[in-house]
């Protein structure tokens, strides 16, 4: 019986050894990348107590299970006992030292005991092989992520909910509407928070925030928790050794800053848990979070969603090094079709490299329009910047291919493409990187000025002589003069600016895009309000109809820009006139490149924003590729719509500088050096007059019709007799008589005779 007994005993022990041991593979952590679990805490709510009792659930079956559970049931020594450990040092913007992390590629800063505090019993299983990667973002400031996967523990009102809680987004004029600028707490108190659902296993591995967007409040959270979950009832906090970590916030409220956690987290939702906030604030924060989303092959719904393109582009961020050695690398692959020049230098000596791209790349071919794209004026709007990248890319590929769209495009069009007029201010953006470069770090030159806004302001110039009643008569609709004083060398003028401007003067162009970011929209002319001290009003040019044009060809043919169930960036929905807006009803804006461009050139030139993120992760690069690139593609054909031609003299000999005119618009043109123009009308039948100086005038019915090509109007006008009289005395040497001083001279003879 003793023997039996002692046998019992034994086998008991036994079962109780191997049920330590399960229990122990369970509360392991994971050591392969496909292989991820959460621990279970008990349903209390998370402020209920500080330290609930863990429960493990089973171990989902998966290859290697045998082994890890071999591996993991072996006994392991006891833990001694660790210090506390800090939180991870944040990381403020430095522009002078960017401290690691800060690019898009983002590496992580290991934390002294990171690999301990992982370890602790109380806590998400990580994967540790891959600890260290840098994760993306998961998409709150591009709208990834939805404003249904976003949820709050309270608020102060709708406008200031959950789904404002997003990383750079801006306040409305009017603060206290429905698009207030950050997620407020409805209550300052310890049980506050913000969660984020990712809709699948997701491993977390940083957080960054940012205070609350206001001109007249001060609100940021300066201290907080995360936590962890699979179901969002139960939660897990992020540790520092055998306590819960207290991340370091804000320290006002517009810089962001970033913390990385110890060790990545695998779970489905994150919280952020504020501990405390400025003292004359509220709760009040934006945020974006950094995860890896793990892959689901059994999950039609993301994979439905995934975004790839075919086209084997250099998907990344481009410094100016890299930036030149790409144009030049497309150069030499399409040599024959693409020309590589300056325009000229920017304020820190930077060259402001332009490429074109054209079958006779050099020269201006008579009859064949000129287009130009503009990206980068504001340095931290980086994706029009990367997209001017791969558009060059993409046409030089195609054109080799022979795809014949493009060939069309390419030996019909003088295509211009200015990549980044500010490379300074990249330069500041590019330091700072994808996310930590706030709202407008580099967006200015380096001394200080918003080049879009930098032209002279020809608006107030016609309009004053509008009301006065001196246009046509004193003052012209078109090729206005630029005044004096903007051509000093004391006038507040970057020489960016005036590169754009000796360019712009320099080559005929038809139609242009500047492209920008932070909105998803097409802003057309005018961009300041004619009223003044209006701030938004909504202005036309002669050519309305036109721009309306222009500007839904680019948004219709956008992935998202005339989706109605896309969410705003930030506070204006430009959805009920289609995704485009006329920029003066937006925002007034005296001394645009748009306004001046169609006022001192022949060139219709609109503005493009092409995404709420200003500087997307260069993850994202791929999908705003295939969200943007038929409507730029579609945008540049439309250089060939309205009409064009040639104005010659009786000899054929193209007379410069003449003027086309259309009936019931007030805004002409002028042809360039060889005779040749090109003006932009929707279909339909015009009645077109050409002049010049000492020739007489001539009238025509033009057509435009519905089919992509321009209609061809050619003009011939003869010299008036004055101009034939004067052309005759020159070439004789002699100058025309004025008939009053002639007859006083004869009548000054005879009476000499007489006398």
């Amino acid at each position: 019986m003793a023997r039996r007994g002692a046998a019992a005993l034994a086998l008991a022990l036994a079962l109780l050894a191997v049920a330590l041991a399960g229990a122990a593979a369970q509360g392991a952590a994971v050591e392969g990348p496909d292989y991820y679990v959460q621990e279970i805490w008990s349903r209390e709510p998370y402020y209920a107590r500080l330290e609930p009792e863990p429960f493990s659930p089973p171990l989902p079956a998966g290859p290697g299970e045998e082994e890890r559970k071999l591996r993991t049931s072996e006994p392991r020594p006891p833990k001694k006992a660790t210090k506390p450990k800090k939180a991870p040092k944040r990381e403020k913007l430095a522009p002078e030292t960017p401290p690691p992390g800060k690019k898009s590629n983002r590496k992580g800063v290991r934390t002294k005991g990171s690999e301990k505090a992982a370890g602790d019993e109380h806590r998400v299983p990580v994967a540790r092989d891959a600890v260290r990667e840098g994760c993306p973002p998961l998409g709150l400031e591009t709208l990834k992520i939805t404003d249904f996967q976003l949820h709050a523990s309270t608020s102060k009102r709708y406008g200031l909910g959950a789904h404002r809680g997003r990383l750079n987004i801006q306040a409305g004029i009017n603060e206290n509407d429905f698009y207030d600028g950050a997620w407020c707490a409805g209550r300052n108190d310890l049980h506050q928070w913000i969660e984020v659902d990712a809709r699948r296993l997701t491993k977390f591995t940083g957080v960054i925030t940012q205070g609350r967007n206001s001109l007249w409040l001060s609100d940021w959270v300066t201290s907080y928790k995360v936590m962890v979950s699979n179901d969002s009832h139960t939660w897990v906090t992020v540790k520092n050794g055998s306590g819960a970590m207290i991340f370091e916030g804000n320290s006002e409220k517009e810089i962001p800053v970033l913390n990385e956690l110890p060790v990545p987290m695998v779970a489905r939702y994150i919280r952020i848990n504020p501990q405390s906030w400025f003292d004359n604030g509220s709760i009040c924060m934006r945020m974006e979070i950094l995860g890896c989303p793990l892959p689901d092959p059994n999950n039609y719904y993301h994979r439905r969603n995934e975004m790839t393109t075919t086209d084997d582009l250099d998907f990344k961020h481009h410094n100016y090094k890299e930036m030149r050695q790409l144009m030049k690398v497309v150069n030499e692959m399409c040599s024959n079709i693409t020309r590589i020049y300056n325009i000229g230098k920017s304020h820190q000596g930077l060259k402001l490299y332009a490429v074109e791209i054209s079958d006779h790349p050099g020269e201006h071919e008579v009859g064949e329009p000129e287009f130009h794209y503009i990206a980068g004026a504001h340095g931290n709007e980086v994706l029009g910047r990367e997209l001017m990248l791969l558009l060059m890319q993409f046409l030089c590929q195609e054109y080799l291919a022979r795809n014949s769209r493009i060939v069309r495009l390419v030996e019909e069009t003088r295509i211009h493409i200015i990549p980044s007029l500010n490379p300074d201010g990249y330069e500041k953006a590019y330091e700072g990187g994808s996310e930590l470069g706030g709202w407008s770090l580099g967006r200015w030159t380096h001394d200080g000025i918003d080049i879009n806004n930098n032209f002279p302001d020809l608006n107030t110039l016609l309009w004053g002589a509008e009301d006065r009643q001196n246009v046509p008569r004193k003052v012209p609709n078109h090729y206005i003069a630029i005044p004096e004083w903007f051509l000093s060398e004391n006038a507040t003028v970057a020489v960016e600016t005036r590169a754009v401007i000796a360019w712009m003067e320099k080559i005929p162009f038809v139609l242009g895009g500047n492209l920008q970011g932070g909105e998803l929209v097409v802003a057309y002319p005018y961009d300041m309000a004619r009223s003044t001290w209006q701030m938004q009003e909504h202005t036309p040019t002669p050519d309305d109809h036109v721009f309306r044009w222009l500007a839904y060809a680019y948004a219709s043919t956008h992935r998202l820009m005339t989706d109605a169930r896309r969410r705003v960036c930030h506070t204006e929905d430009f959805q009920k006139e289609d995704g485009t807006v006329n920029g003066a009803s937006w925002h007034t804006v005296a001394g645009s490149l748009n306004d001046f461009s169609y006022l001192h050139t022949n060139c219709f030139e609109l503005s493009i924003y092409v995404g709420c993120d200003k500087y997307p992760h260069e993850s994202e690069l791929p999908e705003e590729w295939e969200n943007n690139r038929e409507s730029l593609i579609v945008f540049m054909e439309q250089v060939h719509r309205g009409i064009k031609g040639l104005v010659r003299d009786s000899h054929g000999k193209g007379i410069p500088n003449a003027v086309i005119s259309v009936e019931g618009v007030n805004h002409d043109i002028r042809t360039a050096s060889d005779g040749d123009y090109w003006r932009l009308l929707n279909p339909g039948e015009y009645m077109v007059t050409a002049k010049a100086e000492g020739f007489t005038s001539s009238t025509k019915n033009c057509i435009v019709g519905y089919d992509m090509g321009a209609t061809q109007c050619d003009f011939t006008l003869s010299k008036t007799n004055l101009a034939r009289i004067r052309e005759i005395m020159e070439k004789f040497g002699k100058q025309p008589v004025s008939l009053p001083a002639r007859r006083l001279k004869l009548r000054g003879r005879k009476r000499r005779q007489r006398g």
